[in-house]
């Protein structure tokens, strides 16, 4: 694994940490695939089977729903290499943009690269279960 991809991952952090979504969108091949569970996102994902999103518009579409309802912010605890994948554990913090109702929560995310460019990104609830999709040991 690449360190420019970790520091890649780094800098994107660093504008989520900000509000500024758009930070990956020059990272994302275009065929790139978002895998999410549907405890990440119940109002996109009705099951597991339905909790993949094909190509960067369709991640920038997710994306962008996801962020309609909720101010959110995203904190990279931790950025390491791990196998051929970049892992992130993240801090997400938000707001109900009507609701007002204050949320947390903590997840691993795994990024995978081709290249310069991010191929797949999929989170997960818990550590040990990102680190063997990873293909590593802790």
């Amino acid at each position: 694994m690449s360190q420019e991809n970790v520091e890649a991952i780094r800098a994107v952090y660093k504008r989520f940490s900000e509000g500024d979504f758009r930070a990956s969108a020059d990272l994302l091949d275009p065929h790139v695939v978002l895998v999410l569970g549907p405890e990440f996102a119940p109002s996109l994902v009705a099951s597991p089977d339905e909790g993949a999103f094909y190509g960067s518009e369709a991640v920038a579409n997710a994306t962008r729903a996801i962020t309609e309802d909720v101010a959110l912010t995203m904190e990279a605890e931790e950025v390491r290499a791990a196998g051929d994948t970049v892992l992130v554990s993240v801090r997400q913090r938000g707001v109900g943009r009507t609701s007002g109702v204050s949320v947390e929560g903590r997840y691993f995310t795994l990024w995978s690269f081709r290249g310069p460019k991010v191929i797949r990104i999929e989170s997960f609830g818990d550590r040990a279960e990102a680190l063997e999709a990873a293909g590593v040991s802790e």
